[in-house]
């Protein structure tokens, strides 16, 4: 059975700082969703993506994942993540990795841009990178104790459907997960929308400028298993 789990999260001017003032990259305006954005064949960019909790009846906690993503091909982007995280009164630890490749079919820009996204994850029960939420997850899940004995092998899958509009990004995200070592398939979404504060680029070199920064809002959870 579905048992839909929704989390609205909004955005409000959210920083869109590229490193070494590279291209927009897929999801930098969103936590979870993915857009059809690629990256630039030959192009490597590095990122800190982070995430800080402080759950009722439980210790703060960051969690971060270190990116490293890589156009191979104007269709094909690979990215490659170390996870980590630290829990206060509990430990600082090394959670697992994650590879990840996008291919887009098709290269011209049209009304809906999908996108096919695979994933591997090799990562432990202590892993807090939150970088999606599918099946039942829920907030007591990051309330157990640091724990590495149970190893999580993973495969997921997407589906990204994305439009741009009259400055706008729309996004939606249909996610899969499957335990390699025999667990149901696990069900997820996230959508999301968002703009930038300005369509018109300063002439000047500028990180503060209204072009770098967007509002939108971004929704979320997970759909069950079977």
């Amino acid at each position: 059975m579905f048992s839909p789990q929704t989390r609205l999260c909004a955005l409000l001017l959210c920083g869109l700082i590229p490193l070494l003032a590279a291209p927009a990259r897929a999801q930098e305006n969103y936590f979870i969703t993915y857009t059809h954005q690629m990256e630039e064949p030959g192009n490597l960019e590095v990122a800190m993506r982070s995430v800080h909790g402080f759950p009722d009846g439980g210790n703060a906690f960051a969690g971060s994942a270190l990116e490293f993503e890589y156009g191979i091909k104007t269709w094909w982007t690979t990215e490659f993540y170390l996870d980590g995280q630290s829990t206060a009164r509990e430990s600082t630890l090394f959670t697992g990795f994650r590879i990840e490749n996008r291919i887009r079919p098709l290269l011209r820009e049209h009304w809906i841009n999908p996108v096919l996204y695979c994933e591997f994850e090799n990562i432990n029960s202590a892993d807090k990178s939150l970088l999606e939420v599918v099946g039942h997850d829920v907030r007591d899940d990051l309330l157990g104790r640091n724990d590495r004995s149970e190893k999580k092998r993973e495969a997921e899958l997407r589906l990204i459907l994305s439009s741009n509009f009259r400055g706008w990004n729309v996004a939606e995200n249909l996610i899969a997960e499957k335990n390699l070592a025999g667990d149901p398939w696990e069900f997820g979404y996230s959508v999301g929308f968002s703009r930038p504060l300005s369509l018109v680029a300063s002439a000047g070199n500028c990180r503060l400028c209204r072009e770098n920064f967007s509002l939108g809002a971004e929704m979320y959870g997970g759909l069950g298993d079977r």
